[in-house]
């Protein structure tokens, strides 16, 4: 048995912001479909987490900032107190394990259908671009829905929803947020120009492009110190909706990330090539220079295993790095790097709903 901490930093302590973790190992955000219809999680997620609390840092599931932020079904919300009493036992948990664990504040935007939004209204997006694909709603499998453009007049009062859900997130124990501006959702699709045909303060050049995430962004640090708040970012990912890449990915994201140094965050999350996918970077693209822009730690995400960990670390490359799927079949993963043991490669029909099974009945290695 090999001990691969002898080689590398990757499982030696480390402060990140306000946090102080056991490790640069970090559990990425896995949606897992197990919530109630009203959002709700509860001791069986409480014991999932709580399983995997050696991870230096756990980011928690997608979790919906408000009812017209849901996309799919089943998934956790963090706007009522029900939703926040759930997520305190999961706290609780992860805490009595030794853990952290921060919330990841969600808004799909226009991968969405009429049946999960409120009153049956069409989905919001930055414009009314139908994006391609279905999502699970509560009767089963629907192509997602014609979004409408929000109206400027809107934007306060979803910044307001952004500032209730990093309350709640508090009040549920949480240790910080994480702002979701990733995967092609709702603060993604203001980013890119192929999603964004706005003509007001919101749309149009990059500066107003980037606004609403940096309101956002703004407008949570009112609630968390900025050593506790994060942000993920997924310039090449096209994988939710078929959605197209901004125009000029260098130019967009770098301004938005030399924007973000100004507030001081505990850290950037960025998804290195497409979501779950390939780590192929377009010609043309370089994600280097848009890490390298960033003042603060990085944590790097997408197809790493830990051979891949150690070279980028030992190059500088990366200061924590996401494991995402290998969480899902090995709650004790950090064990497992560490001594080069087996990894259980988890079945696909075991990542979305259901209950315990597929969620919590992992066995530790021996």
């Amino acid at each position: 048995m090999t001990d691969n901490s002898l080689n590398t930093d990757l499982f030696a302590p480390l402060d990140l912001g306000e946090l102080q973790l056991a490790n640069r190992i970090v559990m990425a955000p896995l949606t897992r479909s197990r919530a109630t219809d009203e959002g709700v999680v509860g001791p069986l997620q409480a014991t999932y987490y709580a399983q995997r609390a050696t991870a230096g840092l756990i980011i928690a599931e997608a979790t919906n900032i408000s009812p017209q932020a849901r996309g799919y079904g089943a998934t956790p919300g963090i706007w009522s107190e029900e939703q926040v009493a759930g997520w305190k036992l999961v706290t609780d948990a992860v805490h009595a394990a030794g853990g952290k664990i921060i919330c990841q504040l969600w808004h799909v935007g226009r991968y969405s259908h009429n049946d999960l939004q409120p009153g049956g209204q069409p989905p919001v997006a930055p414009s009314a671009i139908r994006a391609e694909g279905q999502t699970n709603t509560n009767t089963g499998n629907k192509d997602v829905s014609m979004p409408r453009a929000l109206e400027t007049a809107e934007i306060p009062a979803l910044i307001a929803d952004y500032v209730r859900a990093a309350r709640n997130a508090r009040a549920a124990g949480f240790d910080g947020v994480e702002v979701h501006s990733a995967n092609c959702y709702l603060l993604e699709q203001f980013l890119r120009d192929s999603t964004n045909q706005r003509t007001d303060a919101y749309g149009g050049s990059i500066e107003n492009r980037t606004r609403l995430v940096l309101e956002i962004v703004q407008a949570v640090l009112g609630v968390w110190e900025p050593g506790r708040v994060g942000i993920r970012l997924s310039p090449v990912t096209t994988g939710v909706g078929n959605t197209p890449l901004d125009s000029d990915v260098m130019a967009t994201y770098g301004h938005l990330i030399r924007a973000l140094n100004a507030f001081g965050l505990a850290y950037m999350h960025m998804v290195e090539g497409v979501t779950g996918g390939t780590r192929d970077i377009p010609p043309g693209i370089d994600l280097e220079p848009l890490r390298e822009l960033f003042d603060g730690p990085y944590i790097a995400n997408n197809g790493y295993d830990l051979e891949l960990a150690q070279t980028r670390r030992a190059a500088g490359k990366l200061d924590l790095v996401a494991f995402g799927r290998p969480f899902i079949g090995n709650p004790d993963l950090v064990n497992r790097l560490r001594h080069d043991l087996p990894l259980i490669n988890a079945p696909r029909d075991a990542y979305y709903g259901g209950g315990a099974k597929g969620l919590t009945d992992w066995p530790d290695a021996a």
